[in-house]
C-alpha cells in the first residue's frame, strides 16, 4: 500500500470495526503544524458525538503505538455527512445515479475535475456523465471524490 491514507486505513479499520462502526475512509490533509487526519465512520443507526469520541479514543491509542505520521496533526472523527466521500468501489456502487464530484491524481483529457451523474462502476472504473459527455475514470486515479448533495 503506497499511500499514507491506505496504510492508515489498514491500521485503523480493525479497531473501528471492533467497536461496531464502519470505517468509511481516511483523509490526511497536509498543512504543516496544522495538518488534519480525518477519519470517516458510519453506522446503520447514524453517528453521534459520543460515537465520534469513542472512535477517537480507540484511534488515538492505535496511532500512539504505531506512530505512522511523523509531523504534528489534529485527529478528527466524523460521519460521512450529506457530501459523503467515496473511497472504495462499493461506495461508488452505492452512489449510482447520484451527482458526484471527482478530482483525479493524473489529468485525463487535460482536466482533473469532473462533476456529473455517476452512471456505472465496474472493473475498477466509473462512468460519469458531465454536460452530456460520458467519461470513464479509473477509481485508482481518483484522488478525492464525494457525493454532491441535491435539494429538490
Amino acid at each position: 500500500m503506497a499511500k499514507l491514507e491506505d496504510k492508515l486505513t489498514e491500521m485503523l479499520e480493525p479497531g473501528v470495526e471492533a467497536l461496531g462502526y464502519e470505517l468509511v475512509g481516511v483523509e490526511f490533509v497536509r498543512a504543516g503544524k496544522h495538518s488534519i487526519l480525518r477519519v470517516f465512520i458510519d453506522h446503520e443507526n447514524g453517528i453521534s458525538v459520543d460515537d465520534c469520541a469513542e472512535v477517537s479514543y480507540q484511534a488515538s491509542a492505535i496511532l500512539d503505538v504505531e506512530d505512522p505520521i511523523s509531523t504534528e496533526y489534529n485527529l478528527e472523527i466524523s460521519s460521512p455527512g450529506m457530501d459523503r466521500p467515496l473511497f472504495k468501489a462499493r461506495h461508488y456502487e452505492a452512489a449510482l445515479g447520484e451527482i458526484i464530484q471527482a478530482k483525479l491524481t493524473v489529468p485525463m483529457d487535460n482536466r482533473r475535475n469532473f462533476k456529473g451523474k455517476l452512471l456505472a462502476c465496474e472493473n475498477g472504473m466509473i462512468s460519469i456523465e458531465v454536460d452530456g459527455q460520458q467519461f470513464q475514470l479509473a477509481v485508482a486515479n481518483i484522488e478525492k471524490a464525494n457525493i454532491v448533495p441535491t435539494f429538490d
